[in-house]
């Protein structure tokens, strides 16, 4: 007896067997459908197919990985919205196959709440006499490419930011200077007038401020050249933890590293890199405020390969920062790494963009999970290979 989840797939996989020649001048005879059905699970698109009644005709391993879905023989053969429950935005696309008057050709969908981002093309099933049969689906894995296309956009708008910038930096740095020597003399001249003495230091006070935030400007629009070399990174991570505790000491926050003894040695510069995860510590220290814990672990990532494409992601230590804080929204961790933008009542809010700055850099990159009340986690990517000769 034929197996009816078989005909579902050979209904749509096979093609339409219409009269046509090959190279020979002979006419095409059908071949054996189980080609098609192996051609379909060996493709490295994720493919998805359903028939006119909208039950789920063939889907592929690909298409599986893609949706985080478990893989089971019992899906074929049942209505696909049973499959798709969780991802509505998909629901829609194949709802829309049969009455939408043009299909979504290489177009792009981030899917929820996973935010992996897809692009599909969504076509017809037809049958020799042009009959409607089924509706396919062939999507694959932009996210990798999305975040690098992100990241090359940020760089564009860092670089047209950086010029502005820049030439404001250098106008204000002079007159910033001047304001503060010409304080310094007038508190000198006017030792005998307490009422003056505070009005003057509180100038000089806030000329410094300002003048080290120029400084700071300047820091993050001037390019980055590093000096590279083979580094450990538990050697930055020890002198990172003690720059950050000279700097806000940790009182009761407790610091937790665990780090493995064979982490492998990077090529980086290892002053920018302790640069980077010293601002991570002190982050993590000023939103606990003298409590809770801190926790530094890292470990070594092997090569693999990029599943639906030919990259393949490189051997990279893996370091990642976290706290039980109070977290932040989603909406803040979107813009946490934009120049000048803070949620501190003073701060320059290039900290975190500087930071960025020198990941991508040395051709990593950096991650930030949290939500209100769970605290915050930064994730360090950073590839144990040569910083501009890495392939992504």
């Amino acid at each position: 007896m034929t197996d009816p989840k078989e005909d579902y797939t050979s209904a749509i996989t096979r093609p339409p067997w219409r009269r046509s020649r090959d190279w020979t001048g002979a006419v095409a005879k059908p071949m054996d459908h189980r080609f098609f059905r192996d051609l379909v699970a060996s493709m490295r698109n994720g493919v998805m197919a359903i028939l006119r009644d909208g039950r789920l005709a063939t889907i592929n391993d690909e298409a599986y990985r893609i949706l985080a879905i478990e893989p089971s023989a019992d899906h074929v053969g049942r209505p696909f919205n049973e499959l798709l429950h969780g991802h509505p935005d998909l629901l829609r696309v194949f709802a829309s196959a049969f009455d939408a008057s043009h299909l979504p050709n290489r177009a792009e969908l981030r899917l929820k709440p996973s935010g992996t981002v897809v692009g599909y093309t969504l076509s017809l099933v037809r049958d020799d006499h042009g009959r409607v049969t089924g509706a396919a689906l062939f999507f694959k894995d932009l996210t990798l490419v999305e975040q690098a296309e992100e990241r090359e956009r940020l760089r564009d708008r860092l670089a047209a930011l950086g010029e502005m910038a820049a030439m404001i930096a250098h106008e204000v740095k002079n007159p910033l200077a001047s304001i503060e020597v010409m304080a310094g003399l007038l508190r000198r001249q006017l030792a005998d007038r307490a009422d003056l003495q505070a009005m003057l230091a509180d100038i000089i006070t806030e000329a410094k401020m300002a003048n080290a935030i120029v400084l700071e400007v300047l820091e993050f629009v001037r390019p980055i050249r590093l000096q590279v070399d083979r580094t450990s990174v538990a050697a930055v991570i020890r002198e990172a933890v003690s720059l950050a505790d000279g700097t806000i000491p940790h009182q009761g926050t407790h610091i937790d590293i665990d780090l493995p003894s064979d982490l492998p040695l990077i090529v980086g510069d290892h002053q920018q890199l302790c640069q980077v995860m010293t601002n991570l510590l002190i982050n993590a220290l000023e939103a606990l405020g003298g409590r809770g814990e801190i926790r530094v672990r890292a470990h070594d990532r092997p090569s693999v390969e990029i599943p639906g494409s030919d990259a393949v992601q490189p051997r990279s230590v893996v370091v990642s920062v976290s706290d039980d804080g109070p977290g932040i929204s989603p909406d803040i961790a979107e813009r946490i790494f934009n120049p000048f933008f803070t949620t501190k009542h003073k701060g320059s809010g290039l900290g975190l963009a500087i930071v960025r700055k020198i990941v991508d850099a040395h051709d990593g990159r950096i991650d930030v999970t949290c939500a209100p009340g769970a605290g915050t986690t930064f994730t360090l990517t950073l590839p144990v290979g040569t910083p501009g000769q890495l392939a992504f």
